[in-house]
């Protein structure tokens, strides 16, 4: 069977939903022959910035000599994009042998975010890496990835996201997202709200966790030169170049450097200063304040929540533009209003588009929900005739944001490069 055939059956587990929880993953595991046992795992958990903390500090692993496997989600574009060893992904017919393995050991009722993750475990226990970067999906303690077993647990920042299943307060997510740390391993906390960091060290003292957190014990800022300082647990370096645009990229960059130095003492493998600059500097992470030239350039970004809009909205005061343009996708399951705010004011016209995912919002309500929020909207249907209407209306000199949600972003990629677009939650 081709990996078009097997992935065919795999979404089909997507009717199985979401369902918390670790006893099927480790079944699968076991099944396998436990191959999570053959590398570390690093968790990286929280709401916002997984993914560019998980591809600042893989890259850092590679630098230092280590062979690191990547684990994210969604996929963008290609499912293969969830698997990567050294920047690698894996080969069509290699990642079709692995899944019909996996699928085969898989109870009837294993859902798709645990075959998955089940899958990504094999792969990189096939491939010998050395260490996995392991990003969650949206939980933490009952998230399919907390069935294998890390060395450390990063927790980026955390803000209100996925309320019906992690719950409705910061602490009760806090407490959900901390609690996929092993007692006795060090736990790296980027900045928090003080009701989410309370419970965050009221978790890592109660495991005896070892707990590092941003203002405390590190930190970055960008210069005057538009380089990165950073001041880590042990290590001092200025001028660093990022690999990732956008000023939110300071708080990644200096959680995944805290990670790295810490790496270095939980597991023994040193990592050189010169691991952290050329990791910083080679990082890439697409989607995310990604810009595709002009006239008129696109910026893609993945911002889906207000935590996110609000970092777009920082990030958007370094780029000049005459005008800024919208083109916006949303999921029905968001509080568009105030997902957007941190948006409003700025944008001078917003194109309303659905992504091919189940989830998405209609079009026509979407517009309606910017026109009433001030926003001078246009419902445009596909992302592909949102984007060409934009780059119609556009001159020279504006700018063009994409955002609203990671399908969104994805089926842009996917429209831009004439490629298929798989859109898949999980």
């Amino acid at each position: 069977m081709s990996l078009a055939g097997m992935l065919e059956k795999l979404y089909a587990r997507r009717r199985f939903g979401i369902r918390p929880g670790v006893e099927r993953v480790r079944l699968i595991l076991e099944r396998l022959g436990h191959p999570e046992r053959s590398f570390r795992s690093i968790h990286v958990v929280g709401t916002n910035g997984k993914g560019s903390t998980s591809a600042f500090l893989a890259s850092m692993l590679e630098a230092a000599g280590l062979s690191c496997a990547l684990f994210t989600s969604p996929h963008l574009v290609n499912f293969s994009e969830r698997f990567r060893i050294n920047g690698l992904e894996p080969a069509p017919e290699r990642l079709e042998a692995l899944l019909d393995t996996v699928m085969a050991q898989a109870p009837a009722e294993a859902t798709f975010f645990e075959i998955v993750t089940a899958l990504a475990v094999l792969c990189f226990a096939e491939e010998r890496a050395e260490v996995a970067v392991m990003e969650a999906g949206m939980g933490g303690r009952s998230d399919a990835t907390a069935a294998i077993p890390a060395i450390m647990t990063v927790i980026t920042p955390i803000a209100l996201d996925h309320c019906d299943y992690l719950g409705s307060t910061l602490a009760q997510i806090a407490a959900e997202k901390t609690g996929i740390a092993e007692p006795e391993t060090t736990v790296i906390s980027a900045r928090q709200p003080a009701e989410a960091l309370e419970v965050i060290r009221s978790i890592s003292e109660a495991g005896a966790n070892r707990l590092i957190r941003e203002g405390d014990d590190f930190h970055a800022s960008w210069g005057s030169d538009g380089f990165l300082h950073y001041h880590g647990l042990c290590t001092e370096l200025s001028n660093l170049a990022s690999g990732l645009p956008g000023r939110y990229q300071a708080q990644n960059a200096a959680v995944a450097m805290a990670a790295a130095e810490a790496f270095a003492a939980a597991a023994g493998i040193p990592v050189p200063p010169h691991a952290l600059v050329t990791g910083i500097r080679a990082a890439q992470w697409p989607g995310r304040m990604e810009l595709i030239p002009g006239p008129p350039p696109l910026l893609l970004d993945g911002a889906h929540n207000p935590a996110g809009a609000a970092v777009l909205a920082e990030a958007l005061g370094d780029y000049r533009y005459r005008r800024l343009l919208l083109v916006a996708g949303v999921m029905s399951d968001k509080d568009i209003p105030e997902m957007l705010a941190p948006l409003i004011g700025m944008i001078d016209r917003a194109y309303a588009v659905i992504p091919a995912v189940e989830r998405a919002l209609d079009d026509k309500a979407l517009a309606g929900i910017l026109e009433s929020h001030g926003f001078r909207a246009t419902a445009c249907g596909s992302v592909a005739n949102g984007v060409e209407t934009a780059r119609r209306e556009a001159g020279k000199d504006d700018l063009i944001v994409v955002c609203g949600s990671l399908f969104t972003v994805g089926e842009t990629k996917a429209w831009l490069a004439g490629q298929h677009f798989e859109g898949i939650r999980g």
